[in-house]
């Protein structure tokens, strides 16, 4: 009997890599998969000169929004037997639920809208400054600013197809060179998306700049033959803390590293969220959203939550009743954006049931079956594995004042839900101070415009382009050759 595994294809700049195939092990056990040897391809991985980039400017952005209205069009999961395939392989790799990757892989072409993309790009880097040089008078000078693409390495994350997804759209309106590593846990999406590419037009600037490939992270020999700034100028890396620290070793001059690492979020609620069973509800499904949404795979999703009911026993009876209705509430989500958790972490689930037996200190509601659970905390500790929060597993915790609060948020904070509104202005900006990356308002964190704009404290995609600058003096501009010694000006 033969025994088939499923390909992740290389796709290098417009030809589909389907040989010299050897096998990968799967993330944490999970299916194994084949993959082009990666040694064998590594010399066609990065773009042979930065010259080549040149016919990326005979694209006009409109040009580059239609091809990418195309593709979207192209990637409806139904009629894409390439994302079916993928779709069918990451029920098994994926970290989330059969559910949550069908909605994943549904909306996949609304990321292609035309007018979407365009505010997209005009919000973050500005269309003018992809499409020509944006000049003005500075200085005694004429000043022209434009952002070019840049040869990059993005290292994406698997905790959600569209990641693949937005790389390429995010290479492609940057006229960017984009490699793509895929990582183990989706190893085949970013694939299924390039080869769609090949089918539609082969031998299109974007298609052609666009290498996708499966390695091991830590390959040295391989890496350390591509990660070099004749190959790269760039590299964006999303993922835990190991594989970005790990990129570290290679970054040197002419390599710039864009770090999407890891990071935690939280909630904050004021008192008045808890004053009446009638707002308790509403906070309760507010927050059942921002932990429970993509089963808390996101940085963005909360794990700890931060309510200022007072420590006395007043205040956590009220905190009881909110966990309990946090809980109710994760069960009213539709499956397409929540799920019992594919598989509940062992560990977690030990830490979890040995509270139950502190019960002076701890609550906990539900978690027996593996669905996930609500713990509440007496005190204003966080439990001692609030790291590890996973799998709808939250830690709702009641403290005096915003201070305390405030003194737990760090670098690592990414989003932080606020409810009631007349907080926002306080906790934003203390936050920030902190820092903290991302304010919204509680029951938002999935629910907004996207990944646009700041994303982690910086701009993704504002760094993922070269920013150039062109000079000339305005007229009347006398030069050092020609001044006599008044007229001479340093300026800084």
């Amino acid at each position: 009997m033969t025994i088939t595994r499923p390909i992740s294809y290389a796709v290098l700049r417009g030809q589909v890599i389907e040989n010299d195939l050897v096998e990968f092990g799967g993330r944490g056990g999970d299916m194994a998969f084949l993959a082009p040897d990666p040694h064998r391809i590594a010399d066609r991985i990065p773009l042979a000169s930065p010259r080549l980039m040149e016919d990326l400017y005979t694209l006009s952005f409109e040009d580059i929004l239609d091809y990418l209205a195309e593709l979207g069009g192209r990637l409806e999961v139904d009629r894409n037997d390439y994302l079916r395939e993928a779709r069918e392989y990451s029920y098994a790799t994926a970290p989330t639920t059969r559910p949550i990757m069908d909605h994943f892989f549904h909306d996949m072409p609304f990321m292609f809208d035309k007018e979407r993309i365009r505010g997209m790009v005009d919000f973050n880097i500005g269309v003018d400054y992809l499409e020509r040089w944006v000049e003005q008078e500075i200085n005694g000078s004429k000043v022209g600013i434009r952002a070019y693409g840049a040869r990059t390495l993005h290292i994406v994350a698997g905790n959600g197809p569209v990641l693949g997804a937005l790389t390429v759209l995010r290479g492609a309106v940057t006229r960017g060179d984009t490699i793509v590593k895929v990582p183990s846990n989706d190893p085949f999406t970013t694939g299924a998306i390039a080869r769609t590419m090949v089918d539609m037009a082969p031998d299109h600037p974007i298609t052609r700049h666009l290498a996708v490939a499966y390695w091991r992270g830590g390959d040295e020999a391989l890496e350390s033959r591509l990660y070099q700034p004749h190959h790269i100028e760039k590299i964006c890396a999303w993922g835990g803390f190991a594989s970005v620290k790990h990129v570290t070793k290679y970054i040197q001059p002419g390599i710039e590293l864009i770090s999407l690492d890891p990071k935690r979020s939280a909630s904050i609620i004021g008192a008045e969220a808890l004053e009446s069973e009638a707002a308790i509800t509403e906070t309760a499904r507010r927050l059942a959203c921002d932990f429970a949404v993509g089963n808390q795979t996101a940085c963005a999703s909360a794990r700890i939550v931060y309510v200022m009911c007072g420590t006395g026993d007043e205040g956590v009876e009220k905190l009881k009743a909110l966990g309990r209705a946090a809980y109710a509430a994760m069960f009213t989500l539709p499956e397409a954006l929540t799920t019992k958790p594919k598989r509940y972490d062992a560990d977690l689930r030990t830490s979890v049931d040995a509270l139950r037996f502190s019960e002076d200190f701890y609550t906990v509601v539900g978690g027996e079956e593996g669905e996930g659970a609500v713990i509440v905390s007496h005190t204003s500790d966080r439990v001692d594995f609030w790291e590890y929060l996973a799998d709808r597993t939250v830690n709702l915790i009641p403290v005096d004042t915003l201070d305390e609060v405030l003194d737990v948020i760090d670098a690592y904070t990414q989003t932080v839900g606020i409810w009631p509104e007349s907080l926002r202005a306080v906790v934003r900006h203390k936050g920030a101070l902190h820092g903290g990356q991302r304010f919204v308002q509680l029951g938002y964190v999935f629910n907004g415009p996207g990944l646009v704009g700041p994303q982690d404290g910086i701009e993704p995609m504002r760094r993922i382009v070269k920013w150039i600058i062109s000079e000339e003096p305005s007229e009347g501009r006398p030069g050092f050759w020609e001044a006599n010694e008044e007229e001479i000006r340093v300026v800084a």
